[in-house]
């Protein structure tokens, strides 16, 4: 599963275009939106990430992770906003994996799970109530 040692690195410091590319233009394959629909701000995530408003890449520091910055001069909703308690809906772009968002930070609580290359224009059971986002073989 696509998880590894140095993950909330990787979740905090890839380049512009992995972490705020076009959603399915990105490497990362799980993107996660503000707005139903999808719409608004999104950020593409590839890896696990046990709690969204505390990952720890290895400075010694806890760090939210947020929504995209687009768009100087109207960027859209949502933008720069914690993804915590704070997203709308999802994409996973992935062949193989399932992603899961969870109502709490660890992979517990209440979840939507998308197949691959699944979409939800909506959460169902985590809108605007999401700590955390898992990858699984089913």
């Amino acid at each position: 599963m696509p998880q590894g040692p140095d993950a909330d690195t990787l979740n905090l410091g890839a380049s512009w275009d992995v972490l705020c590319s076009s959603p399915g233009d990105s490497s990362y394959k799980f993107s996660i939106f503000y707005n139903s629909g999808p719409s608004g701000a999104w950020r593409n995530i590839g890896y696990s990430v046990y709690d969204f408003d505390a990952l720890r890449p290895g400075d010694g520091h806890s760090h939210p992770l947020r929504f995209c910055s687009g768009g100087a001069s109207s960027p859209p909703k949502g933008s720069g906003e914690r993804i915590k308690n704070n997203a709308a809906a999802a994409e996973n772009s992935h062949y193989k994996y399932w992603s899961r968002v969870y109502y709490n930070s660890g992979y517990k609580g209440n979840q939507d799970a998308l197949a691959p290359y699944q979409s939800t224009g909506q959460f169902r059971k985590v809108y605007n109530e999401n700590a955390s986002f898992q990858w699984t073989y089913n």
